[in-house]
């Protein structure tokens, strides 16, 4: 019994240590970027040797895929939290775009893992870019589709129709990739008016 105890309480403190590397990589990471970053930087804000990091994580690009799949996992929750709480499609689809937006700009990790070709190289960098359009592309479909069985939307081709918001959503993407700052204030004015010409097109009726 002693050394079932004794067992779990050493578990318990490995994933704590694992949790305390990540949280430092992630700050290390987001301020420095991928190349610039060391593990002595991260061993130094937990107080640690680089030795315990490397027992964790053998090599940088190991300890950046945990952080990029922590950050994923944050991404997501965020998502689904916000927009599965809407009433209706048209509630969830803005929803979904505002929060993918700002949320972006707070994981800076996940969307350098997502949109920088430098990273390109790493192994487990465009199995993560394939789920993440896969899914996006799935989740936005999904709302047309409910939009459509609840009478608010008409849309032709839905599947087509997500490629395009998704599509869409990437260009507005831009100005962080460029590095430029956007308050949360002027990308919802953004968003909104990409939600508009989604809704009701630029055509005159």
């Amino acid at each position: 019994m002693t050394f079932k105890l004794n067992k779990s309480k050493s578990v318990k403190n490995s994933d704590e240590i694992r949790e305390q590397i990540i949280d430092a990589a992630r700050e290390v990471f987001s301020r420095y970027g991928f190349r610039k970053s060391t593990l002595d930087e991260v061993a130094m804000r937990i107080n640690k040797g680089k030795s315990s990091i490397y027992y964790y994580y053998p090599s940088k690009e190991d300890l950046f895929k945990a952080v990029v799949e922590k950050e994923t996992i944050l991404f997501k929750q965020a998502l689904f939290k916000e927009f599965s709480a809407q009433k209706t499609a048209t509630d969830k689809l803005r929803s979904y775009v505002l929060t993918r937006m700002i949320r972006f700009q707070m994981l800076a990790n996940f969307y350098e893992a997502i949109r920088s070709d430098y990273l390109s190289h790493l192994p487990f960098i465009n199995e993560i870019r394939g789920k993440y359009d896969a899914d996006e592309t799935s989740v936005i479909q999904s709302i047309i589709y409910e939009g459509i069985v609840r009478e608010e939307f008409h849309v032709e081709d839905p599947a087509l129709a997500g490629t395009a918001i998704v599509i869409a959503m990437k260009g507005l993407e831009m100005p962080l990739m460029i590095n430029e700052i956007i308050n949360e204030n002027e990308l919802r004015k953004r968003v909104e008016g990409l939600l508009k010409i989604l809704f009701y097109g630029i055509v005159k009726k």
